[in-house]
């Protein structure tokens, strides 16, 4: 009997762990202005015929606070790479130095900050819904369960009063990410 409820749980915190995970990878791409390896971690090159990703065919360093190094390790890579992260969806243009590709990040304005944090929001609420619709689905098969006389009512309630605290969790570690992704767009 609880062996089922505390199955629902543990899938139910799972996927709501993988939805947290899925709104940092989110974030990590939404540009704050300072130069950060990661920013170019979801870009992939072809290489050899396959795409693979520019962290597996490059070393991306920090050069300085406004400037990002990417050293492929193989000549013939430096203008796959350079057009990798030219045609991207971040904006950027990189400029080649012999081996070494510098690729500057533009300062940001006040606008384009205000219109990143509309993305960061919406990127959250949308992490929240996810939130949400797995705690429907979880009370949803306890209901099942207590209809099918699998647990009692108040093994029910018990379960879906956990689910909600469980819920509120997730929800506050959200709301966390956000206020912090949002006072680091706000950095000048």
């Amino acid at each position: 009997m609880s062996d089922t409820v505390e199955k629902i749980r543990k899938n139910a915190e799972d996927h709501m762990r993988k939805s947290i995970e899925a709104l940092k990878e989110g974030f990590i791409k939404i540009r704050t202005g300072r130069a950060h390896t990661s920013l170019l971690d979801h870009l992939v090159v072809p290489y050899y015929g396959n795409n693979v990703p520019l962290k597996q065919v490059a070393n991306v360093t920090v050069l300085d606070p406004r400037t990002l190094g990417v050293a492929p390790w193989e000549k013939n890579l430096v203008s796959v790479v350079e057009k990798a992260i030219r045609d991207s969806d971040l904006g950027l243009n990189p400029t080649n130095a012999g081996n070494l590709l510098r690729v500057p990040l533009p300062p940001m304005t006040e606008e384009r900050r205000r219109d990143l944090i509309k993305v960061v929001r919406h990127e959250t609420e949308t992490a929240r819904v996810a939130i949400r619709n797995l705690r429907r689905d979880a009370n949803h098969e306890l209901k099942v369960l207590e209809k099918d006389k699998k647990i009692s009512e108040d093994d029910e309630r018990r379960a879906e009063e956990k689910m909600q605290k469980l819920t509120n969790d997730y929800i506050a570690k959200v709301d966390a990410l956000l206020k912090e992704k949002e006072a680091e767009l706000m950095e000048v």
